[in-house]
């Protein structure tokens, strides 16, 4: 059962990704950019997720995971607080 919700959420972030770049390349609006990279990020953290529970479950990733993710994460908020101004 793990493994399903491991793939669902790396694909659903993929698609996510897939959905805001096509998004961003008809109207061209930096928030949809900003939000591109950030879930291409999250799509990358579930990537690495499903590799450290499923493929290598005797090493931890949880720093690699955390050094994707939370970068994706600030990426966003700085488009956010950017596109305030």
């Amino acid at each position: 059962m793990a493994a399903v919700i491991y793939s669902l959420c790396a694909i659903t972030g993929a698609l996510c990704t897939w959905l805001l770049v096509r998004a961003h390349l008809r109207t061209h609006s930096r928030l949809l950019l900003w939000s591109s990279i950030c879930f291409s990020g999250l799509a990358l953290n579930n990537v690495a997720l499903w590799a450290d529970k499923l493929v290598l479950p005797t090493t931890d990733f949880s720093v690699f995971r955390i050094s994707i993710g939370l970068p994706a994460t600030l990426v966003l908020l700085y488009g956010l607080i950017w596109e305030e101004r």
